[in-house]
C-alpha cells in the first residue's frame, strides 16, 4: 500500500548572481573607506568626550563638601559616566562594523580612542593634564571603555559571519 502524497511547490532554482559592475565596486569601496574614516574620527571624538566628562565630573565631586552628599553625587556621576561610555563605545563600534563591513573594523574606532586616552595622561607644555592619577572617576571610565572595546572586538572575531 502506498501513502498519498501531499502536493508541494518546488521553488525554481536561482541563477547565480552576476558579479557587480566595476563602477558599483568602486562606489562600494569608496563608501567603505569613507565609513572607516568617519569611524576613526568617531573614536577620537568619543575619547575626547570621555576625557572632558571625566575631568568635569571629578571637579564637581572634589568641589562638594564632605559627607553623604558628596558620596551620592560621586556615585551618580560615576554610574552615569560608565553607562554613557559603554553606550557610546557600543555605538561607535557598531557603526564601524556596519560602515566598513569587516570584522576588524572595531579596531578603526578603538585604536584612536586608546591613543587619545593615553595622550590625556601626559602634561602639555602649558602644564595642563586631562586625566590625573587621583581622578578615580576618569580611571573607571577608561576601564569601562577599554573593556567594552575588548569585548566587542572579541565578539566580532569569534562569532561566525552571517550567511548571505
Amino acid at each position: 500500500m502506498t501513502l498519498p502524497t501531499v502536493p508541494m511547490s518546488v521553488a525554481p532554482e536561482q541563477e547565480p548572481a552576476a558579479p557587480p559592475e566595476p563602477s558599483g565596486r568602486a562606489v562600494d569601496l569608496a563608501l567603505r573607506v569613507a565609513g572607516g574614516v568617519v569611524a576613526v574620527w568617531a573614536g577620537v571624538l568619543a575619547a575626547v568626550l570621555d576625557l572632558l566628562y571625566a575631568t568635569w565630573a571629578w571637579e564637581v565631586v572634589k568641589g562638594r563638601s564632605g559627607g553623604a552628599g558628596k558620596a551620592l553625587v560621586g556615585t551618580a556621576l560615576a554610574l552615569g559616566g560608565v553607562a554613557a561610555v559603554v553606550v557610546l563605545t557600543v555605538l561607535v563600534s557598531g557603526f564601524a562594523h556596519r560602515a566598513v563591513g569587516a570584522r576588524w573594523a572595531v579596531a578603526l574606532a578603538a585604536l584612536p580612542w586608546f591613543v587619545v586616552i593615553v595622550a590625556g595622561g601626559f602634561r602639555t607644555v602649558e602644564g595642563d593634564l586631562a586625566l590625573s592619577g587621583d581622578n578615580v572617576l576618569g580611571l573607571g571610565l577608561i576601564v569601562a571603555g577599554a573593556i567594552t572595546f575588548a569585548v566587542l572586538g572579541f565578539r566580532q572575531l569569534v562569532v561566525p559571519p552571517p550567511v548571505r
